[in-house]
């Protein structure tokens, strides 16, 4: 079974040669949606063989449905450029052990890395995404951020994507805080509103699942700064959509 890989990118220069290369792997053919990147991420794109689509970023799902018709298999594997199969997913695919059953998507556990360190605590593993699926029958949603793939029939499997992701804890809390502010717009303009309380309710509770349910609070330091980042950026997420509300009223 052929299938084709599917990246979006914006100024990945860093990651996206060695993102195709990987692909190439197990896919015959490389799709990149590059949101108009300032750097060589689209020069060295279609040196590695990729076919690259401009578009301006319409959002996480959106950009990876745009993606989809310039595709000529059924089967994708999208992948983020910092994204990258494990051996046992590699082996999961090249032996086609999706096509046992009736599956249309297939989700993979994460293990996420901060440069080159597994972070395997406070809910950063277990953590699973859907990035293979056939399009005929699932399909990325419409979510600008956080997009998942709408699927009639998934499976999750004991399979690993790689995802080095930060580099520093600066790119964490940077990229944290575009994160929140996209999720606050996209729950304002699904028209979700909230209470004063919300923003303090959400950021304690991940505090304590974080620190104490899942490991933080028996990794150290580390455990406590990461515990502490997704508690802060749970209550920025709900006091930014306070402030949309606020805003919306005056």
């Amino acid at each position: 079974m052929a299938i084709s890989g599917l990246v979006i990118t914006f100024n990945e220069e860093k990651n996206i040669g060695k993102c195709i290369d990987a692909l190439f792997e197990v896919c015959d053919e490389i799709i990149i949606v590059d949101s108009l990147s300032s750097d060589n991420t689209v020069k060295i794109a279609e040196e590695k063989g990729a076919k690259v689509i401009s578009q301006k970023f319409l959002g996480d799902g959106p950009q990876r449905s745009h993606g989809l018709p310039y595709c000529k298999n059924d089967w994708i594997l999208n992948l983020d450029a910092d994204e990258f199969l494990d051996i046992d997913a590699k082996d999961f695919i090249l032996k086609q052990k999706y096509l046992d059953g009736n599956y249309d998507a297939f989700s993979f556990r994460v293990k996420n890395f901060l440069a080159d360190e597994l972070i395997n605590f406070s809910g950063w593993y277990p953590d699973s995404k859907v990035r293979f699926f056939n399009k005929r029958t699932a399909k990325p949603s419409d979510d600008k951020v956080h997009q998942k793939i709408l699927t009639t029939n998934e499976k999750q499997v004991a399979v690993h994507i790689l995802h080095y992701g930060w580099s520093s804890f600066d790119q964490i809390l940077a990229k944290k805080n575009q994160y929140s502010t996209w999720h606050a717009q996209q729950l304002f303009d699904q028209g979700k509103r909230i209470s004063s309380l919300k923003p303090i309710l959400n950021g304690t509770i991940s505090f304590v699942r974080c620190y104490f349910f899942k490991k933080g609070i028996i990794n150290g330091l580390d455990g406590l700064t990461i515990a502490m980042i997704q508690a802060f950026f749970s209550y920025m997420k709900y006091a930014k959509l306070l402030k949309l509300q606020r805003k919306e009223k005056n």
